[in-house]
């Protein structure tokens, strides 16, 4: 007879990290599951993971045992550390920050695979091409075009500012050469005094 479900619970913790503090305590405790025994065995599965954050899918039990099934690094996470950038744009993909290769997309989408909703590689790789795009990175083959263009706004923006510059350079020294005299006058009004 199967077990039965008691809560269902998905979390991101650093590989080989995991420790019964917040945050794994404050998702785990309220489960009345042994969550050093669950940090332990996190730790043991994903020790050869150092460095990458792994979502656990975390099953519990009416009887309080539990088992979890480690994923797949999130795909932004990888997109990082494969563009070798700690942020991505805050500007989304009107702002260019880093650009990957059509191999390291290729990578990251076979790592990412069994996790996608994705039938092949290159179903896959269009998933990937799609996050990277809204965090800013651009992909070489891909994004050509758009980061010409880019480029090309980017020096038109340059001279528009460079002769905004020119122009108001212009206008400060011609006003600087123009000195016009300012006579100041001041009138005194006669104070009336009422005294009852």
């Amino acid at each position: 007879m199967a077990k039965e479900i008691f809560r269902k619970v998905k979390l991101q913790i650093e590989a080989g990290k995991a420790t019964p503090a917040p945050p794994v305590g404050t998702a785990v405790g309220p489960l009345g599951i042994n969550i050093q025994d669950f940090c332990q065995k996190y730790n043991d599965a994903t020790r050869d993971k150092m460095g990458n954050v792994i979502p656990v899918e975390l099953t519990v039990y009416t009887d309080k045992s539990f088992d979890f099934v480690l994923k797949t690094p999130p795909a932004a996470k990888l997109i990082k550390q494969y563009a070798k950038i700690n942020k991505a744009s805050s500007k989304g993909a009107n702002e260019i920050v880093a650009t990957l290769t059509k191999e390291d997309v290729q990578k990251i989408a076979e790592t990412k695979m069994v996790d996608l909703n994705a039938y092949d590689i290159d179903a896959a790789m269009k998933i990937i091409e799609g996050t990277a795009r809204n965090m800013g990175v651009a992909v070489k083959g891909v994004n050509d075009a758009e980061l010409a263009e880019q480029a090309k706004e980017a020096i038109a923006e340059e001279r528009e500012a460079a002769k905004r510059e020119a122009a108001l350079e212009a206008m400060e020294a011609s006003a600087a050469d123009t000195s016009v005299d300012v006579e100041v006058t001041t009138e005194k009004k006669d104070e009336e005094s009422t005294e009852e």
